[in-house]
């Protein structure tokens, strides 16, 4: 799974014994043993590492991750095992991946984290300004889209926030919300639970793409029995648009052929150019990205959309900053275009 991620460095400081208790308290106890956590001296910035490298599975994207040298992050991943008493991962030829100790430590290590950052925020709160560090997911079909102008305008209004951006796929950004990973995220659909809440911030139209000659090219609205016959190039499954548009077919008992997945949408508009096959993409891509030797075609009612949703953690400590980007972000979706603004009012 590629994750893209702009982050800062955080402060390094040892864990405080309340910190250290609610880590010994739970599971933990079921592979590392009641002992070994006992005498546990880990420090943030080990933790903050070891959950760089469970993310990113490989030391030098982890590494990468959180700035430090490759070297600096593997030595502290070997203290960190040396307290533990044992192995947080199995070193494989091409990835890393969690040993059963390693389960067992990391949804704790998320959770101390978590805490540390909104213990911070919560003090920052005190100081009366919008301020502090600010985690933004969102999926790839919205992320370049939207969160350049976003962040742009955000920046200018709260100039003391520090934003660290990651970009994932919904099952990944969920998770990272979840998890405390991340303060608010930008998705499309996905199922709400204690610990994942969605503010629905509109529907967005989903249009046909078709090449320039192709026959369909200069109707002026297009239905989905239109595209019936069609060679369909989509998103990998992994990609919830791609669900999304298999819904829609199959809704319509349509079965197209699927001529490609791919993983980007630039790369399915240009296969589109070159009339490999036509797709279903977001308004915004088309209104953002050039696709030339494409057509986007809208469809004629009922229109089939999208949601747009702004996600958070309703158990997490909700900052001054994570309040402001979820009122910048609402206004940003809504005056993107007149059709999501409507159905965001609705």
């Amino acid at each position: 799974m590629h994750t893209t991620h702009t982050q800062t460095a955080n402060a390094q400081r040892p864990i405080s014994n309340e910190v250290t208790s609610e880590f010994q308290s739970g599971k933990a106890e079921a592979t590392v043993g009641l002992a070994a956590i006992e005498n546990l001296s880990m420090e943030i910035h080990q933790l903050r590492y070891f959950v760089a490298v469970a993310n990113e599975g490989s030391f030098s994207r982890a590494a990468a991750k959180v700035r430090v040298a490759q070297p600096s992050l593997s030595q502290q991943i070997r203290k960190l095992e040396a307290e533990v008493g044992q192995p947080l991962f199995d070193r494989l030829p091409r990835s890393v991946v969690l040993t059963e100790a390693g389960r067992c430590l990391i949804d704790y290590a998320r959770q101390i984290l978590a805490s540390i950052a909104d213990a911070r925020r919560c003090v920052d709160e005190l100081k009366g300004e919008v301020a502090g560090g600010l985690a933004v997911g969102a999926i790839p079909t919205i992320a370049p889209y939207v969160l350049p102008e976003l962040i742009g305008k955000f920046q200018k209004h709260y100039p003391a926030v520090t934003l660290e951006i990651v970009e994932d796929v919904t099952d990944g950004i969920t998770r990272r919300v979840e998890a405390g990973e991340l303060d608010v995220a930008l998705a499309s659909t996905c199922q709400q639970s204690p610990t994942l809440r969605r503010e629905p911030l509109g529907n967005e139209p989903l249009l046909a793409l078709v090449p320039k000659g192709h026959p369909l090219a200069k109707k002026p609205l297009v239905t989905l029995d239109d595209l019936k016959s069609q060679r369909f190039l989509l998103l990998h499954e992994m990609h919830c648009l791609s669900q999304q548009v298999n819904h829609l077919l199959a809704a319509r008992r349509l079965r197209p052929e699927i001529a490609l997945a791919g993983s980007q949408l630039g790369t399915i508009a240009n296969m589109v150019a070159a009339e490999i096959g036509v797709s279903i993409v977001p308004q915004m891509m088309v209104k953002h990205q050039a696709t030339p030797g494409c057509v986007s075609l809208p469809f004629a009612p009922p229109v089939p959309e999208r949601e747009l949703n702004l996600l958070y953690n309703p158990l997490r400590f909700q900052s001054k900053a994570a309040a402001a980007f979820r009122r910048e972000a609402a206004t940003a979706l809504s005056s993107q275009d007149s059709s999501i603004a409507r159905n965001a009012k609705q």
